[in-house]
């Protein structure tokens, strides 16, 4: 199974950002604003956010919503 990178936003806590482990921040994203906070098993991802990782690489998730 799969493993992915989970990071936050420090500027907007309520902003997640999933990348495959290893993978580092994409160019997309300022590295500055985002820390990891851990790591998330595929089995523990909704469908559509395995399908932003497939297509992207990468996939935003506003939390708690």
């Amino acid at each position: 199974m799969q493993e992915f990178d989970f990071y936050i936003n420090l500027k907007k806590p309520t902003l997640g950002l999933y990348v495959r482990t290893g993978a580092g921040l994409p160019d997309i994203v300022d590295q500055g604003d985002w820390q990891l906070n851990g790591h998330v098993w595929q089995s523990e991802l909704s469908p559509d956010i395995l399908k932003g990782l497939e297509a992207n690489g990468h996939a935003f998730q506003e939390l708690g919503a």
